[in-house]
């Protein structure tokens, strides 16, 4: 099995951002041109994108349609969005778009049976984000923290078809702190879903442990600033994960 690198593009305010601990007041802008940034992940070799409108979190609707729009236009891969996505009519706009996978946060704690029509409606095609602080769930854009454990959160959705699990360790992303491999690791374990790795990835460290564990069930890993910044190096870390 090979480790998805999945490069991100988060977006606010139609701009390309990376922010700190989820922190909105904490976002470093890095480019205007959302598309052109996918493209230069496409010519480094990426074949799929983790792309989240940040705004579309908070407001609990898509606030930067046009961007991922362009984004999906463009880019000749694959491209998986998140952001806001809390009804059927949202989660059918996307998949009419182009996009590949859609990412349901809040709405799969708060409406776990709209992720369990729409992963049945559209096989393989819907990814529930179990976004950790301090081990429990938090929602709506991270403001939010409920007391629903993330692995009892993971294993509502293990009969209903979900193609992945995306886990985030709030308080690492964007931070470059390193991705919490245990805690990562330990959830694939723990569940039959695939886990996707997110949250302060720092270096090419991490890319290639995170591939060993492909076969514990850790499919991919999603890495944003570490890129941004110049620390990681994209064409670097997709031949590392595919070599593991």
């Amino acid at each position: 099995m090979t480790l998805i690198v999945f490069p991100a593009i988060d977006l606010k305010a139609g701009q390309v951002v990376r922010l700190a601990e989820g922190d909105m007041d904490r976002a470093t802008i890095y480019g205007d041109d959302p598309a052109a940034q996918a493209m230069i992940f496409a010519g480094q070799g990426a074949q799929y994108l983790h792309v989240v409108d940040l705004d579309g979190a908070f407001a609990g609707a898509s606030v930067n349609g046009e961007a991922v729009a362009s984004i999906v236009s463009q880019f000749p891969g694959h491209v998986q969005l998140g952001g806001g996505i809390r009804d059927r009519a949202a989660i059918e706009k996307w998949f009419d778009l182009g996009v590949s996978r859609v990412v349901i946060g809040t709405a799969a704690l708060e409406n776990p049976e709209l992720v369990r029509e729409a992963a049945r409606d559209f096989p393989g095609g819907i990814v529930v984000a179990v976004d950790a602080k301090d081990g429990m769930v938090a929602t709506r854009g991270w403001a939010d923290v409920s007391t629903v454990e993330v692995v009892d959160m993971a294993r509502r959705f293990e009969d209903a078809g979900v193609a992945a699990l995306l886990f985030t360790d709030v308080g690492r992303d964007g931070m470059l702190k390193g991705c919490n491999v245990q805690a990562t690791v330990d959830l694939a374990r723990a569940v039959r879903i695939p886990v996707i790795a997110s949250g302060g990835v720092a270096g090419i460290g991490e890319i290639h442990v995170l591939a060993l564990h492909a076969r514990d069930g850790v499919e991919g890993v999603i890495t944003g600033r570490a890129l941004y910044d110049g620390r990681l190096d994209l064409a670097a870390a997709l031949s590392v994960a595919a070599a593991a």
